[in-house]
């Protein structure tokens, strides 16, 4: 069975991939790691594992490493892995500026160390049946995609581009990103993007509207945003519409749920847990040597998405 470490624990889901690593039977949680002592002490207490004075000797105590830290940190932790030889899996976004999408680019070009992105949304049966629709030509030939990824705003360090490197657009573009990859097999050709600061009065945008184009006509748009209130129904939601030359299909990855009706209507149970599915990927592909469905040029590929919207390289 793989030792796994969490190297960095502020990310929202941090928890879910510590509850997904304690039920796996590929791996269990051997000790965690965070840049604030405190936090991670906390965290680690909580899940019954020991907190690590330091990365280096977290990753001298496992096998396998998740890294869910604050953004900006994200090279600084998989230059770590990949020096110890630790297969690692990197929460989104994995770069989120310039420098760092050229420094990890660079690192794991010249590393035969596994790096894998956490998108879970590829493994939504959700997506996986559109994809499927797709690719069998079902729709004819596509024209046209939009999607939307609106949640709440986490605040905290989310909400400090000094960590996160932005708001809304670096948060929520690079899943949809990934998944127009999968749908259309190519990047797109332009990226613009407009931003707005008039949910929160933050710092960051907590808007973001993304229009991309493919060539030939092809064109999607991204509409993602921390615009969701803490009483909606669920924390966000990842919708995709396809539109083709002989038909038009509509996904909702997170449309799932039961209705429970007590002295209030809430929805409960929403969506697949698509966390679980992620992580047994990374750690099946550690285990027989081969790609995880989200790899580092994945994440990379998403990356400059969300970062083109904010305007053109220096």
């Amino acid at each position: 069975m793989l030792r796994a470490a969490i190297l960095g624990v502020a990310h929202v889901h941090a928890p879910s991939y510590a509850r997904c690593l304690s039920a796996s039977c590929r791996a269990r949680l051997a000790c965690v790691w965070d840049n604030d002592p405190a936090r991670a002490e906390a965290f680690g207490s909580s899940w019954g594992v020991p907190a690590a004075r330091s990365r280096e000797e977290a990753l001298a105590q496992c096998d396998v490493a998740v890294i869910a830290g604050e953004n900006l940190g994200h090279g600084d932790a998989i230059e770590a892995c990949l020096e110890s030889g630790v297969p690692v899996i990197c929460e989104k976004p994995l770069a989120a500026s310039w420098d760092e999408h050229d420094r990890i680019a660079g690192l794991v070009s010249q590393s035969p160390t596994l790096v894998a992105t956490a998108f879970p949304c590829p493994h939504s049966p959700v997506f996986k049946s559109l994809l499927s629709r797709v690719q069998a030509g079902d729709l004819g030939e596509i024209l046209a995609v939009s999607g939307t990824n609106r949640g709440q705003c986490p605040f905290d360090w989310f909400v400090d581009p000094a960590r996160s490197g932005g708001g809304a657009m670096i948060d929520h573009v690079v899943h949809l990103a990934d998944l127009y990859w999968r749908l259309l097999g190519k990047e797109p050709e332009k990226v613009t993007a407009s931003v707005g600061h008039n949910m929160h009065r933050l710092a960051c945008e907590d808007t973001a509207h993304v229009m991309l184009r493919y060539g030939e006509g092809l064109f999607a748009t991204i509409d993602s945003s921390w615009s969701r209130s803490k009483s909606f129904e669920t924390w966000g939601d990842v919708t995709l519409r396809v539109v083709g030359e002989t038909g038009v299909a509509e996904a909702d990855l997170f449309g799932q749920g039961v209705r429970v009706l007590t002295d209030r209507t809430r929805l409960r149970g929403t969506g697949s847990d698509l966390d679980g599915p992620m992580l047994e990927d990374f750690l099946s592909s550690v285990q027989e040597g081969r790609p995880p469905m989200s790899t580092a040029e994945d994440g990379l590929r998403a990356s400059r998405v969300a970062l083109a919207g904010y305007g053109q390289r220096s």
